[in-house]
């Protein structure tokens, strides 16, 4: 959530830096709302002040056998009208804050213009992109032999968009989630979290998906009408989670700690769920764009002064995967117009596919300066001031596990239709070397 003081004191410069995202923020209907609120808030304060005024010469005039009656009656009336004042002030500072929650954060200055991803700044490539001697498959396809990606199975046991993996292919995945928690946790100094794949509307408010993004959750429904009825609002205030980045980063939600404590460094995986709503017709085949997928995450709570550095860190640590796995890959900077809603400034990691002859996103690394912490009460307690401020969270994918593991599918493809599995996972495939072999 954007400080409530930038849009009071300095809403042109807002609306400027909302603009590189291609939003455009109505200014009048915030300054009209603002001016309501600051007039309600003027007029309820001197009601408060003249009613306490009163209610002491009211004191007085008992204590000289005065009638007071008259007096009682005004108090009175004033207080209803007090009453009054704060109700429509609160419902003012109510519609503030709805308008507050679907504002995205501010890019940084370092974000460049743009509609869309076309228009994304290619930071730099890493690696050669795998060339073939023979039309190589895509993952598909070669997911095919033995029923390894098996589409039509996931499909009667729950709809479209879901996948089943057997055998290898079940292994590789497997061993690609340890293989990457590994690398995080024993040379990049994340500590491994577990948490639940179920949360409330705060957890989602708090990271930035709810009220804006409803559409895209998938969002719990249990027992019959009687009984939803009787848990009322929350009985269906639970989701599935879309990312760990909600359970992982609102684990500090509501908390003040100590800057001794900074930087905060979780590495979780997770399944992942989403509806993908609005995505109809867009990588449709294999697994691309699924309603559920694995990923590890990374997420840092870190002091104000240090988040840029960490997205610079977080970054590294996800090539990082790639590199070990000898994948070619390339980083861009999002441009304004495909940046996420909770983000000041992302890195995307694109990995190559041949199948597709581009690279394709593998992970999104984000730094969200404090805009979450806003929403979520997320503070340190300053060592000099002891006053508490506020955090900065980060996230990004450590990466996307189906997808990684389509890049492995395809750039380590073999004539025969087999895969080689790179040498950095062999340790956890009990030294398997190939799969999906003739």
């Amino acid at each position: 959530m954007l400080d409530p003081k930038l849009l009071r004191n300095d809403l042109p410069a807002v609306a400027e830096r909302l603009s590189v995202r291609n939003f455009t923020l109505d200014q009048d209907a915030i300054s009209v709302l603002d001016q309501k609120r600051k007039q309600l808030q003027q007029h309820s304060e001197e009601l408060q002040a003249t009613r306490n005024a009163r209610a002491k010469s009211i004191g007085q005039a008992k204590g000289r056998g005065e009638d007071i009656a008259p007096l009682l009656a005004e108090n009175t009336r004033m207080g209803d009208e007090l009453e009054q004042a704060k109700k429509e002030l609160a419902i003012v500072q109510a519609d503030f804050d709805a308008i507050l929650l679907t504002l995205p954060n501010l890019v940084d200055a370092s974000v460049p213009p743009g509609r869309d991803e076309s228009e994304n700044v290619e930071m730099r490539k890493v690696g050669v992109p795998q060339e073939f001697s023979y039309p190589p498959l895509d993952h598909v396809d070669i997911g095919a032999r033995r029923s390894a990606l098996d589409f039509e199975t996931a499909t009667k046991l729950t709809g479209s968009r879901f996948a089943v993996l057997r055998g290898e292919l079940a292994m590789l995945h497997r061993a690609l989630i340890q293989f990457m928690l590994d690398v995080h946790t024993r040379e990049h100094g994340y500590t491994e979290i577990n948490v639940p794949y179920v949360v409330n509307a705060d957890s989602l408010k708090g990271t930035g998906q709810l009220p804006k993004f409803e559409e895209d959750l998938f969002r719990l429904v249990w027992g019959d009408a009687e009984t939803q009825a009787e848990a009322g609002a929350a009985g269906s205030d639970y989701y599935l989670i879309p990312t760990s980045e909600v359970p992982v980063t609102n684990t500090v939600r509501d908390t003040i700690l100590e800057a001794s404590e900074l930087p905060v460094r979780y590495t979780c995986h997770s399944a992942c769920f989403r509806s993908e709503a609005g995505s109809y017709g867009r990588d449709t085949r294999g697994l691309i764009r699924q309603h559920q997928f694995e990923k590890v995450e990374m997420v840092q709570i870190v002091h104000p002064d240090e988040s840029f550095a960490a997205l610079d860190q977080m970054t590294g640590h996800a090539e990082a995967i790639l590199q070990k796995l000898g994948l070619a890959y390339r980083v861009v900077i999002l441009c304004g117009g495909d940046i996420g809603f909770a983000a000041a400034k992302t890195h995307d990691i694109e990995v190559w596919l041949p199948s597709q002859q581009t690279y394709r996103e593998i992970s999104s690394i984000s730094n969200c300066t404090d805009f979450q912490a806003r929403r979520m009460q997320a503070r340190y307690r300053d060592p000099e001031t002891r006053k508490p401020e506020l955090l900065h969270t980060l996230n990004g994918s450590g990466l996307a596990v189906g997808r990684t593991l389509i890049a492995i599918m395809e750039n380590y493809q073999q004539e025969d239709g087999s895969v080689k599995v790179p040498e950095a996972l062999q340790a956890y495939t009990g030294g398997v070397t190939r799969v999906l072999l003739p």
